[in-house]
């Protein structure tokens, strides 16, 4: 077949179901409107971590650009870490011009399950350069000991 002879609109379905999507969009939104908020109030985040061990302690250490340690809170409970915080926005400046504003703010919280018992007791942990560190000793495993008995 020859190119003059195509008709001039070719059926794409993958067009067809993009268009059918953008209606129930549309008439989905208008039925049941959302309250205009900032993007930051509607964006879930967490902070990302590292998990590893070292000298017999399992370390966790979070990344919380922006956040102040007194607005860090850490618990450890059902064998797991519970991160909880809050990054405050600065205060916006009439003299700025924003073009791009990708940064996270607001209230997260990250529950990290332990992968080894650990010793809850003598758990530390240090804030800095926005990086939460948490340190705590494994848990002694028991060893198992034959007794001769006599």
């Amino acid at each position: 077949m020859d190119r003059k002879n195509l008709p001039a609109f070719v059926w794409n379905p993958f067009r067809e179901l993009a268009r059918i999507e953008h209606e129930l969009n549309k008439v989905f939104n208008e039925l049941v409107p959302t309250p205009k908020t900032e993007i930051s109030e509607i964006t879930t985040w967490s902070p990302r971590v590292d998990i590893y061990e070292k000298d017999n302690k399992l370390v966790i250490e979070a990344e919380i650009p922006g956040a102040k340690k007194e607005d860090v809170e850490v618990k450890i409970k059902d064998n797991a870490v519970v991160i909880k915080g809050e990054v405050k926005k600065e205060e916006e400046q009439k003299d700025k011009t924003y073009y791009r504003s990708e940064r996270f703010y607001g209230v997260f919280e990250r529950v990290i399950p332990l992968p080894v018992e650990v010793k809850v007791e003598e758990a530390k942990a240090s804030f800095e350069n926005g990086v939460l560190k948490i340190e705590i000793p494994k848990a002694v495993e028991e060893k198992e000991v034959k007794v001769e008995v006599k």
